[in-house]
């Protein structure tokens, strides 16, 4: 029996949702007549591709939706050593924390720079109205 006002919510399992998603693609790609039929086709192919290959889609897809949270999860990771301390890592965090501060740093000044160069894009196209509006002004009084 549910209870409609209870404040439960459930977390999904990360790369379950990339799975459901392939497999609602193929089913809309293939219009199956028995779904839970493809479904079990679909699973048991996908289980024998990451067998052969080691490729498994849905840690695959984790880090495609983490990457646009945290872009180092791409980044290859070396396991820590028994003996570092603590201060290590924390130095470590220390520096992916500035690098990442450098990191915004660099896309601000880019930004600004791509603005910049837009403002001076549409003051030169209102130059070239203007110019164009003079022109057309002195043919007219040069007409009457």
């Amino acid at each position: 029996m549910s209870i409609p006002f209870s404040n439960t919510h459930y977390r999904i399992p990360q790369g379950f949702g990339n799975l459901l998603e392939g497999l609602t693609r193929e089913i809309l790609r293939e219009q199956p007549d028995n779904i839970p039929a493809f479904a079990a086709a679909y699973f048991e192919n996908l289980l024998e591709k990451r067998e052969k290959t080691n490729f498994d889609p849905a840690e695959w897809g984790t880090k495609v939706d983490d990457r646009f949270y945290n872009n180092h999860v791409f980044k290859e990771q070396e396991p820590p050593e028994k003996g570092k301390s603590q201060t290590a890592t924390k130095e470590t965090l220390v520096t992916a924390l500035e690098s990442s501060e450098e990191d915004k740093e660099k896309e601000e000044n880019a930004a600004v720079k791509i603005q910049a160069v837009f403002r001076g894009h549409l003051a030169r196209e209102e130059v070239k109205k203007m110019k164009k509006g003079d022109l057309q002004e002195e043919i007219t009084q040069e007409n009457n």
